[in-house]
């Protein structure tokens, strides 16, 4: 198994105001494999993104990737886990804005030992002709798709997605949508998705609905729908 999270539990706050966020999360996840978390607002799935990310460290309950256990890293270990690991996109795109659309990509090369070719990147993302604009040049998709590029260029086994689209409108979206989808294809990507957006599932391999802080159900999809082709 790639990817396993074990009665993972997380609570903030004590006595009165203690407000239990997770209350025992299991699920896997195969190499490669495309993974929807649906849920309200509130329903944990970004404090169970952060747990996987390492950014984040549960009450109770176990992380292991690869059979590596999260539990026994300690910050320079679990740094080292997060550059080796890992790649995100969250719906704010935390671009550097004085640093070119190439510059800002190739940030996170520097944080890979086995980077992908850049000029390829920029093919694949669309952004080649913009690659010496900065970001207040940009639109919000092209903003968003630096953003998949620096997340992305460090060939990252788990591409963790927070709400990606949640501040792009429709055609932009689906075009994000179809770059994710790409990337998890082309790169064998493992990618974890929060998404508040029903219709995202039908593109996944596994869809987890969260309710409450708990697992109401987890089921596989066997006929994905190309991004392209969603509507909502």
């Amino acid at each position: 198994m790639f990817l396993e999270l074990r009665d993972i539990k997380k609570a903030y706050g004590e006595k009165e105001n203690r407000t239990d966020v997770l209350k025992g999360i299991s699920l896997q996840a195969e190499k490669g494999e495309f993974l929807v978390l649906l849920g309200s607002s509130g329903s944990g799935k970004s404090t169970l993104l952060n747990i996987i990310g390492g950014i984040d460290r549960p009450d109770s309950g176990e992380v292991m990737i690869q059979n590596e256990k999260l539990s026994q890293m300690n910050e320079k270990q679990l740094t080292r886990y997060r550059r080796k690991h890992l790649g995100y996109i969250f719906q704010l795109y935390n671009l550097i804005p004085n640093l070119t659309v190439r510059e800002n990509i190739e940030v996170g090369a520097w944080l890979s030992s086995d980077p992908l070719d850049t000029d390829t990147l920029l093919d694949v993302l669309g952004l080649t002709e913009h690659q010496d604009k900065i970001p207040s040049q940009l639109s919000g998709g092209q903003q968003q798709r630096t953003a998949i590029g620096r997340a992305i260029i460090k060939n990252p086994d788990i591409l963790l997605c927070d709400e990606p689209t949640g501040a792009l409108d429709y055609r932009t979206s689906k075009e994000i949508l179809k770059l994710i989808e790409t990337v998890n294809q082309k790169y064998g990507s493992t990618v974890i998705m929060v998404t508040h957006n029903d219709a995202i599932r039908l593109m996944a391999d596994k869809i987890i609905r969260l309710r409450d802080g708990m697992i109401r159900d987890i089921t596989m999809n066997d006929q994905k729908v190309p991004a392209e082709k969603l509507e909502w």
